[in-house]
């Protein structure tokens, strides 16, 4: 077995066919001898055991996250298949589809196994595709999350979260909605996205913040300070757009920065960009999404990727160059 194999250390086997993709076409998984000291799981609000490898269920609604997939069956195969593969985080949100997202977890998955966290956010509105307003209002959140209990079929969502801050409403007035919900035994915990640290500490003299869910990715950090914070206070960080979302950024695309890395180590520059988030934070929780079962178990793949310190750093440098 040649060395450039070996200093990679893959644990255990996701599935026949993630390894084949994992490896690159190499005949079988390599097996690590020594255990990852990456920690796998994260215990979200400190009583949410999770699978820090999760996943967003943002792309499998119709064309410009709206209305619903061209394949209905197939997003529902999507879904069952992540739970397969070891799945116990989903991400969603009201504003996916709208609708569409919430509805076809229901579908999919209720009754819902032991341990399967869903996390959906409320606070935008979607006027059209490609279309995002939001609408914070307490009267309206209030709203968000009783017509999300009924759409997901639950009695209680282990995470909601508020999509966005409303510049027309201050966080303190949404979030009080939220602890009314909270308080009435509708919400386990409450999470943020898109935020900044000072908004994070106005949050929390409201209710308990356990989760931020803001855009990062290898290529795009601009959140390091909020992940720095979400570090400090032991609370999960959801990055979005973990390999860059869909534009000309997107290290889905042929030319990216990660190209030369990934061919290196015989793995895609999805895996890479995946893998470098995990073991960038123990805090971090990257919620990849698709509408394709071969992309998911190549995401899901990722989770078994260890690199030296040495070799992450080498990466991270010829990205940022």
């Amino acid at each position: 077995m040649n060395n450039d194999v070996t200093r990679r250390r893959f644990v255990g086997a996701i599935s026949a066919s993630a390894a084949t993709v994992l490896i690159g076409g190499l005949s079988k998984l390599v097996t690590a001898a020594t255990t990852s000291i990456m920690k796998s799981t994260f215990p979200v609000g400190g009583d949410l055991s999770v699978n820090r490898l999760g996943f967003g269920a943002m792309r499998i609604t119709g064309e410009g996250i709206w209305g619903w997939p061209p394949d209905r069956e197939n997003a529902k195969k999507v879904l069952r298949r992540a739970v397969d593969l070891g799945v116990n985080l989903i991400d969603t949100a009201d504003a996916y589809g709208p609708e569409t997202s919430e509805l076809l977890i229901a579908e999919a998955l209720h009754p819902y196994p032991t341990g399967l966290v869903i996390a959906t956010k409320g606070g935008l509105t979607r006027p059209g595709p490609g279309s995002w307003v939001p609408n914070c209002r307490p009267e309206y959140l209030s709203q968000c999350v009783d017509k999300s209990l009924k759409r997901l079929k639950l009695e209680r969502i282990d995470v909601y979260q508020l999509h966005t801050v409303d510049r027309k409403v201050p966080i303190e007035d949404s979030l009080g909605a939220l602890k009314k919900a909270q308080d009435a035994g509708k919400i386990r915990h409450v999470g943020l996205s898109n935020v900044t640290t000072q908004e994070i500490e106005r949050a929390k003299k409201v209710l308990p913040i356990v989760s931020i869910q803001n855009r990062y990715n290898i290529e795009d950090r601009d959140s390091e300070d909020v992940l720095s914070y979400c570090e400090k206070e032991k609370m999960g960080f959801l990055p979005w757009a973990p390999v860059g979302g869909n534009g000309r950024g997107s290290l889905t695309k042929s030319g990216n920065p990660l190209e030369a890395e990934a061919k290196r180590h015989n793995v895609t520059p999805v895996q890479l960009a995946l893998a470098w988030l995990l073991q960038k934070s123990q805090v971090m929780l990257p919620i990849p999404g698709t509408a394709n079962i071969a992309h998911l178990e190549e995401n899901m793949a990722a989770a078994k990727l260890q690199l030296t310190p040495e070799e992450w750093k080498e990466i991270e440098g010829k990205v940022t160059a």
